[in-house]
Parts: C-alpha cells; structure tokens; sequence
C-alpha cells in the first residue's frame, strides 16, 4: 500500500511539474506575441506619418513623383506586411516578408530625404519640420519595440530547446519563433533626417 502512496504522489509531482513547463511555454510565447503587438504599434503611427510627408513635399517636389510614388508604395508593401506578421507573430515566413518590407521602405525613405536636400522651402516648411521629427521618433520606439521582441523570442526559443521543456513543447507543438532581423546591412543604419 506504501508503494501505490508513493507511486501516486511521484505521478501527482511529474505532473504538476510538466503543466509548469507548459504553462511557463504558454507565458513565454504569449510574451513575444505581446512584444510584437508594440512593433506593431509603432509600425503604424509611422506608416500613417509617411503619407502626410509625402504630401506636404509633393507641392515642393513636383517633378519627382517616381520617388514619391515608390514612397508610398513601399509604405502599402510593409504595411500590409507588417498586417500579416501581426495576425503570426515568430512564424518565420511572416518576419522575412516584414523585414523584407522594412528594407525596401527604408531605401525609398532615404531616397525621399536625400532628395528633400536639394530643396531648401521644403526643409524649412514647419509640417515638414514636425512630420520628420514624428518619424525620427516612431524610428527609434521601433528600435526599441524591435530589441524587445528579439529578446522574448530568444528567452521563448531557449526554453523550449531546452532539456526538459523541449519534450513537452515538442508534444505539444510548440514551433520555434522567428527573430525580426533586418538582413540588409544598408538597412540596419537608422533613417538619416537632417535640415541643416
């Protein structure tokens, strides 16, 4: 009788230790998908501001519509991209085609902003001002929104990697999350705004 006592209570503890893992993977995963809810904020105020920029440049810079053509259409393109890693946050797929995004929005801004040099109106237009000191801003909470995400990925990936948790994330289909990584190196600079 002894023996069923202690089998029992050996079973009670290995299971109340694998609900803890699995709910530690539950808390884990719902942390990152929280971290890219962030990015994702931060995404759309500054995809919202690219439009209003480009509008208030068009009066100025009328005879470079291709540019701000391929302004707002790379904003549509990582917007929409950024749509879909939101609704599959980690899934590798959805964070390439963000990051991809990203990279082609970031030419097209530097473009935009090396172009406004040349005109000197535009620099001291007070929208203009005010629009790309917003961008600036939404630049850096995006870094920060970014870093995060990256970092609650990793602590999510470790531990289901990790010898005991991978048994139990395996069974229960606990897939490996993708970092937000921007792969060209162009693009890792930040968005140079300047109207000096």
């Amino acid at each position: 009788m002894m023996e069923l006592w202690i089998t029992l209570g050996l079973m009670v503890v290995l299971i109340f230790f694998l609900v803890g893992i699995y709910n530690k993977l539950v808390a884990y995963r719902n942390e990152y998908k929280n971290a890219f809810a962030q990015i994702d904020v931060q995404l759309t105020r500054r995809y919202d501001l690219i439009p209003n920029l480009v509008e208030t440049a068009k009066g100025y810079m009328k005879h470079e519509s291709e540019t701000l053509e391929a302004v707002i259409k790379a904003r549509n393109a990582a917007a929409s991209a950024s749509h879909n890693a939101a609704t599959h946050p980690g899934e590798k797929s959805s964070m390439k085609e963000l990051a991809a995004a990203e990279t082609l929005l970031s030419g097209s801004l530097g473009k935009f902003f090396a172009l406004s040099e040349s005109y000197p109106d535009l620099k001291a237009n007070e929208t203009m001002i005010n629009l790309m000191d917003e961008l600036t801003s939404s630049e850096n909470k995006i870094s920060f929104a970014r870093q995060s995400f990256n970092d609650s990925v990793m602590r999510y990936n470790t531990l289901r990697e990790q010898f005991p948790s991978n048994m139990v994330a395996n069974f229960f289909a606990f897939t490996a999350a993708e970092l937000l990584e921007i792969e060209d190196p162009q693009a890792r600079k930040p968005v140079k705004i300047s109207f000096s």
